[in-house]
């Protein structure tokens, strides 16, 4: 992205202020929250990341407090339908209810994707390490051509995610999931099989040898799950911890295309750096591991960069960039205040950050661990609504490989 359009897209949003700061009924952000109070904030969208290029689009961030702000946390949801530059078309929804007295949290994730995006085989590590990335044999003596880069895939995907936690103690949680992922049109843009010098690649290679079609799968599970939540705030926490454990079984008879499991492991906290009134100078840690516990999974399936909840892990590199049977992701972010307005005191504050990941290849003996892949930046955020702590968040990082990219979008990362 030049620099003249980063400065549009920044004047854009600093000129439609006024409208994170109000909610559909004209309450404006100085006012109290209370019981029932819709925060409302539809915005044009102008997102960017490595993966999708550009996003133009149109957003809705909503918020409100279903049960008594004292003892009841604020619900969120945001909605999205947005098209990049790379000709992909994107439909997301996602929702964290919180029921009155914090009794019932209901998570929700839909999507439908008509996309595209690189995939570089499985494991961590140089392509040379990967099993397409060097040519595999195929018949006796004869190689595919080896894949040393990119290999760029185009399919279509619909998730259905909803859970249902109730709370046990005080933020203490428990509750069943059921979770639907459906990718079909697949076209492995790199995958030639009528010549001699045949390419071979990841997607088809392990679909293959795992009796996938290559050409679309499914996966249709429930979970059950135990969380810890004690956050201020989920959008934009001051202080708190977050935990969180989900054991996904997808058996055959509810719609996966073989049966297998998954287990999700996760852990976020805040370490306060300064007391008020500067809540938001802030040390904040993120660590997760999802790993394949049984069975199969399908390719697009399999633990992914990028592909939690909310799609924000791995900044420096594409979504999907790292994929294995097990991955495990940890990030340390520094958040300091850089400026404040009466109304605002945080509206203005910058971050540094520092991620590593590490993803398996069994077939490539390719070992959780064995290879390290770190990422790093510096970005910047503005408050949007004080209320609902909606920010814009904007962020520049770089990876090894060669990945770097601008990253635009809305509320913290974690």
């Amino acid at each position: 992205m030049k620099a003249s359009q980063l400065f549009l897209i920044l004047f854009f949003i600093y000129n439609i202020s006024p409208s994170y700061a109000q909610t559909n009924d004209s309450i404006k952000i100085t006012d109290a929250p209370s019981k029932g109070k819709v925060y409302f904030s539809p915005l044009p969208v102008i997102a960017a990341n490595p993966t999708f290029g550009v996003m133009y689009g149109l957003a809705a961030s909503t918020s409100l407090f279903v049960g008594e702000p004292s003892n009841t946390r604020m619900s969120t949801s945001l909605g999205s339908l947005t098209y990049s530059t790379k000709k992909q078309l994107m439909f997301t929804f996602k929702s964290n209810v919180y029921l009155p007295n914090d009794n019932w949290i209901l998570l929700g994730d839909w999507r439908y994707f008509d996309t595209s995006q690189p995939t570089y085989g499985l494991g961590t590590g140089p392509q040379s390490a990967k099993l397409a990335g060097s040519g595999i044999e195929y018949e006796d003596g004869i190689f595919s051509e080896p894949i040393p880069d990119a290999q760029m895939m185009e399919f279509k995907y619909i998730r259905f995610h909803e859970t249902a936690l109730k709370k046990i103690r005080q933020n203490f949680y428990a509750g069943i999931g059921y979770h639907l992922d459906y990718h079909f049109d697949i076209n492995d843009n790199l995958l030639n099989l009528d010549t001699a010098n045949k390419v071979i690649t990841s997607h088809y290679l392990y679909s293959n040898a795992n009796g996938f079609d290559p050409a679309k799968y499914s996966l249709s599970g429930l979970s059950l799950n135990l969380m810890y939540d004690s956050r201020d705030n989920a959008a934009t926490p001051y202080e708190g911890r977050y935990a969180l454990i989900t054991y996904r079984y997808n058996p055959e008879f509810t719609g996966s295309t073989k049966n297998s499991s998954s287990l999700w492991v996760e852990y976020r906290d805040y370490f306060k750096l300064s007391k008020k009134p500067q809540p938001s100078h802030l040390l904040a840690f993120w660590v997760y591991g999802s790993f394949q516990t049984s069975g199969d999974l399908p390719y697009l399936d399999l633990p992914a960069l990028g592909w939690d909840q909310f799609g924000r892990s791995g900044r420096a590199y594409t979504q999907g960039r790292f994929r294995g049977e097990s991955l495990m992701y940890s990030e340390l972010e520094y958040r300091v205040h850089l400026l404040g307005t009466k109304k605002n005191p945080d509206f203005f504050g910058a971050v540094a950050f520092a991620n590593i990941s590490s993803a398996s290849n069994q077939d490539a003996n390719i070992d959780l661990f064995q290879y390290v892949e770190p990422g790093y930046g510096v970005g910047l955020r503005i408050m949007m609504n004080k209320t609902s702590r909606t920010n814009i968040t904007l962020d520049y990082a770089w990876g090894r490989y060669g990945s770097q990219g601008l990253f635009l979008s809305v509320n913290e990362t974690f």
